[in-house]
């Protein structure tokens, strides 16, 4: 008998994995991603972080050994976020040749030189005591343009220890410009720079404030520098203006929440985009696979794939040595 709905186009082209494989539309690479890894002063061992199954405060050395583990398991890109013993009100850890990030790059570069892309995040909340991500005017305000001499002194001194990348992601007005120009007038012209372009103020954040001890003082927000989250439109402004200032990358952040986002971004430039699969998106997946509720393997790669469907060239993850260890199965 004479199927009535014979199988569709599309239909045999999923009958086996082979075929599924075979016609896929979204290819996630090794190659896509990039490790977030922390690295603490005055430690003598890692520090698991509660909050993110998985991820710890590295010492030095731990970190070392991690980096080089993930170049063998394929892994290209890494990002260092500092915890220091020691905040002030400007957060001059960022910038001093001596801080944790800056010690841990000059590490790393000896390691490996160039066979891993070594991002640096370019912030303050880490090393100020108030947990903003700059300079306060008095009232409780970020002072726009006084953050901006910080981050033009923390780009040259990642650039400096040996960053590939710096990564401004403090959404301080005009930030990409004089970053740019901070590196170029001290000879670090090949020192790229990954802008936090559409950095949206997320309730996603929870766990990384955990693992970088960041808390704002008073019980603030950063409502006022970091994007609305109810907004689409603005994304593309800032995306434009840090472009034109000279971003040679752009982010999107968070990820999976703002999908249309990353999506909209891809289709107006011709830059490489990012996407910062958050912590909160990250801890999402391990609370409720450690529940039995979802299948973690199932879910994480699920999320990737969507990241890098909606348009992402580069993902952030905390997923990146899960992923990379998975391929080698």
């Amino acid at each position: 008998m004479t199927a009535r709905f014979p199988a569709s186009r599309p239909r045999r082209l999923r009958t086996t994995q082979a075929m599924r494989d075979l016609v896929a539309q979204t290819r996630l690479s090794v190659d896509d991603l990039v490790a977030p890894l922390f690295v603490r002063e005055g430690i003598d061992e890692p520090l698991p972080i509660t909050s993110l199954p998985g991820v710890v405060q590295h010492t030095r050395e731990s970190l070392r050994r991690e980096v080089r583990e993930l170049a063998d398991l394929g892994v290209k890109s890494v990002i260092l976020f500092g915890v220091p013993s020691r905040k002030d009100e400007i957060g001059s850890g960022a910038f001093d040749p001596n801080g944790i990030v800056q010690v841990a790059l000059r590490d790393l570069r000896e390691d490996l030189g160039d066979r891993v892309v070594l991002m640096a995040d370019l912030c303050v909340d880490e090393y100020t005591s108030h947990g903003h991500c700059g300079i306060l005017d008095g009232r409780g305000s970020v002072d726009n343009d006084r953050t901006l001499e910080v981050y033009a002194k923390a780009a040259v001194a990642q650039a400096t220890a040996g960053a590939h990348v710096c990564a401004p992601s403090g959404m301080m007005d005009g930030q990409v410009g004089v970053i740019r120009a901070a590196l170029d007038g001290t000879g670090h012209t090949s020192t790229a720079i990954l802008a936090y372009s559409a950095k949206y103020a997320s309730g996603l954040y929870g766990p990384f404030r955990d693992a970088v001890d960041v808390q704002i003082v008073g019980g603030g927000d950063r409502k006022g520098y970091q994007q609305d989250w109810r907004n689409a439109r603005e994304a593309l402004v800032e995306v434009a203006a840090d472009i034109e200032q000279g971003a040679d990358m752009v982010m999107v952040k968070p990820a999976l929440s703002y999908l249309d986002v990353i999506s909209a971004v891809r289709s107006v430039v011709d830059v490489p985009v990012a996407a910062y699969h958050v912590s909160g998106e990250y801890a999402m997946i391990k609370a409720a696979a450690a529940n039995g509720w979802i299948d973690h393997d199932a879910v994480a790669i699920e999320q990737l794939t969507a990241i890098k469907r909606a348009g992402a060239d580069i993902i952030l993850t905390y997923l990146a040595r899960w992923f990379a260890e998975s391929a080698r199965r």
